[in-house]
This record gives C-alpha cells, sequence and structure tokens, in this order.
C-alpha cells in the first residue's frame, strides 16, 4: 500500500512540475495546484494509514498510541486546503488581469515568433 501511495504522489507532483515549466499562465497555475494537492496527501499519509481507528481517545479509556490515528496531519491537511483555495482564487485574478492588460496568457508576456 505504501508503494502505490508513494508512486501516486510522485506521478501528481512531477506532473505538476511539469506544468509549472510550461508557458502559459493557466498551466502554471495548474501545476502549482497539484503540487499542493501532491504535498498535502503526504502530509496525511505520514499521520500513518490506518483503518477503523478514532482521532481521539474515547472518553473513560487510557490513551493508547497504537490504536489511534493521529489527528495533527489531518489538521494540516484541512487548514491548507482552505488556504491554497484562496491562493487560487488570487492567483487566478491575477491571472484573468494579466491577460486583459497583455491580450495574451504567455507567462513572458508576449507570444514566441515562429
Amino acid at each position: 500500500m505504501e508503494t502505490v501511495i508513494s508512486l501516486a504522489i510522485g506521478i501528481v507532483f512531477g506532473s505538476g512540475i511539469w506544468l509549472v515549466l510550461r508557458p502559459r499562465s493557466f498551466q502554471v497555475l495548474t501545476g502549482l495546484m497539484l503540487m499542493s494537492y501532491a504535498v498535502n496527501l503526504f502530509i496525511f499519509v505520514m499521520g500513518r494509514l490506518t483503518v477503523n481507528k478514532p482521532p481521539l481517545t474515547p472518553a473513560g479509556t487510557v490513551a493508547n498510541p497504537a490504536a489511534l490515528a493521529d489527528p495533527v496531519p489531518q489538521a494540516l491537511v484541512l487548514t491548507a486546503i482552505v488556504i491554497g483555495f484562496a491562493t487560487t482564487a488570487l492567483y487566478l485574478v491575477v491571472m484573468i488581469g494579466a491577460r486583459g492588460l497583455t491580450g495574451t496568457d504567455h507567462v513572458d508576456g508576449e507570444e514566441p515568433e515562429e
């Protein structure tokens, strides 16, 4: 299971890097989103892959770390998703404004001559 998750994170992050190196601003934005998703998945997986284990200690029991899921990565990923959504919205507004001012969505601000 860990190999599959590792490969999935690597493929998503590699795709994000490839898109960041593209010449169009929308592709750069999509690459940044993919890279943030890969990092979020990595942080989430570092909280251990457990099934049917509660993230908190049930009332009236002694805390056994082996029987619980770690809630900190879940909270970090949730916060990162919200911040990532806000930054993506900001990037999108800036990208649309730059396209309106320059007339192109090329990262350098001008189309390459062929």
